[in-house]
């Protein structure tokens, strides 16, 4: 009897109180206009997307608002605290964020200078600990060493989001050693944030056994962000099911993919010789 195929459906990601089934969060910065954000953010398929307080009109009397063409129905909002260069002002920006939003989820970001927008971790854990104080739900953005991650992770936080690479710069994943390493210290999920450029990054970090992929510029300042936001969708899915799989080892030698064994006995065999020159109608 053959064995029944199994159902490669993957199980929801859970983030504290909330659920997610694309494992792809999406940034709102950068693009062109609000109306290619929200095409952008449908064609991505995502559940999440993460909206900078400070860089956000929150005044209707000021304007059009980013928040305006974004479906709080449809979308779960993660506010992050991105433009902060210390804990105070994260700390601040994280509580204007839920009395104004209505949520108890942040992005953490402390930077540590405005040339790399690299982490502060000193920065980083104190703000941590004190939002996990205050009752939020910490998603934290930090440098991919896996002893910080961990000390975050004893800080309370909900999710431990390692930069690939520098914010922006499109570089892909650096040091995938040391995401798998955070990968296997922590037990909350981690999320690869930062520097993905394109649809192969994003297939090749969901491979490390992560948790889910954010990003930003590269589906905002792709040549054609609609047709990236559908790709980096795709390459969500195929690197976490890859990773589930399970890929065959790496070998320095071939291995060859016919079978050498169970075929025709080579004493049984006819050769060519014989098979040419045996008379017609044997």
């Amino acid at each position: 009897m053959r064995a029944p195929i199994r159902d490669p459906s993957d199980e929801p990601l859970r983030l504290g109180e909330h659920s997610f089934r694309s494992r792809l969060f999406v940034g709102t910065g950068k693009y062109a206009s609000f109306e290619l954000m929200a095409q952008a953010l449908e064609l991505s398929g995502t559940e999440c997307v993460t909206v900078a307080v400070r860089r956000v009109n929150l005044d209707p009397q000021a304007g059009p608002s980013l928040l305006d063409h974004v479906d709080r129905a449809r979308y779960t909002i993660l506010p992050n605290t991105a433009g902060c260069f210390d804990a105070p002002s994260a700390v601040r920006t994280a509580e204007l964020a839920r009395e104004l939003l209505g949520t108890r989820l942040v992005k953490l970001e402390v930077l540590g200078d405005r040339k790399t927008l690299l982490p502060d971790p000193l920065g980083t854990l104190a703000a941590t600990k004190e939002l996990v104080k205050s009752g939020f739900d910490v998603w934290v953005y930090t440098s991919d060493d896996p002893r910080l991650a961990c000390h975050l992770e004893e800080a309370g936080a909900t999710a431990i989001m390692p930069a690939g690479s520098p914010i922006g710069s499109g570089q892909g994943v650096l040091n995938p050693n040391a995401i798998r390493i955070i990968r296997e210290l922590v037990s909350v999920p981690v999320i690869v944030d930062a520097g993905v450029g394109t649809a192969s990054d994003v297939a090749l970090a969901m491979e490390l056994g992560i948790h889910g992929v954010l990003l930003n510029s590269g589906i905002a300042l792709a040549q054609e962000p609609l047709r990236m936001a559908a790709a980096m969708r795709d390459a969500c899915a195929a690197g976490r099911q890859a990773f589930l799989a399970g890929r065959i080892p790496k070998r320095l030698y071939a291995n060859a993919s016919s079978p050498e064994s169970g075929l025709i006995a080579p004493a049984a065999r006819p050769s060519v010789r014989q098979s040419v020159e045996a008379p017609a109608g044997e």
